[in-house]
This record gives C-alpha cells, structure tokens and sequence, in this order.
C-alpha cells in the first residue's frame, strides 16, 4: 500500500465520520468539540495512541477495534491540530489563541 493511498483512505473515513458528527441536522460543529483548542486534540491523540498500545500489548486479535483503524483515526487527529494551529476551523476565532483562551491586548 502506498502512503498516498493511505491519507486518500483517511480523508474519506474522516468525511464519513464528519457526516455523522458535524450533520447538517444538528448544530454541533467540528470546533465544538475543541473546547481548549490544541488540548483537546492533543487529548484525543493522547487516547487514540494509548488504545494502539493496548491493543499491541494484547497480542490477540481484537474484537471490536484494529490497529490500522486507530492508526488511521491518529493521522486524521494530527490533521486537525495542524488544521486548528492554522485557525482552519469554520468559526475559529482569531482573538482565541490555540488553547481557544481569549488573547489579552498588553496595549
């Protein structure tokens, strides 16, 4: 497999999920669910990476989750700190720093 085929393969699990967690129907935008900014993703890479060592350390096939499947989700998570830090998110404001805390003006 090809890496370039691997970020084709996240960018389309990322626009399925983005359809099911940022639906049209619901006010819940992709930034809402950063409410510090960087933190937050940097949490969500956090757990994506600790649930790779777990199933590493299982040694057994898991049921439910795979390790491409996290791996994958991890690639997509570091996307969007590299997003947030270029205030790429719709709404993002740029008088909130990248831990989303309002900028004081030392003026």
């Amino acid at each position: 497999m090809r890496i370039v085929d691997i970020f084709k393969d996240c960018l389309k699990i990322q626009k399925k999920k983005s359809r099911d967690y940022q639906n049209t129907k619901s006010r819940i935008k992709q930034l809402d669910y950063y409410p510090q900014g960087v933190l937050s993703i940097m949490n969500m890479i956090h757990t994506k990476t600790t649930r790779l060592w777990s199933l590493l350390e299982s040694k057994d096939n898991p049921n439910y989750e795979s390790l491409e499947d996290n791996a994958k989700d991890l690639i997509n998570y570091t996307a969007f700190l590299i997003k947030y830090i270029n205030y790429g998110f719709d709404g993002q404001d740029y008088k909130r720093n990248i831990f989303n805390e309002e900028m004081k003006n030392d003026k």
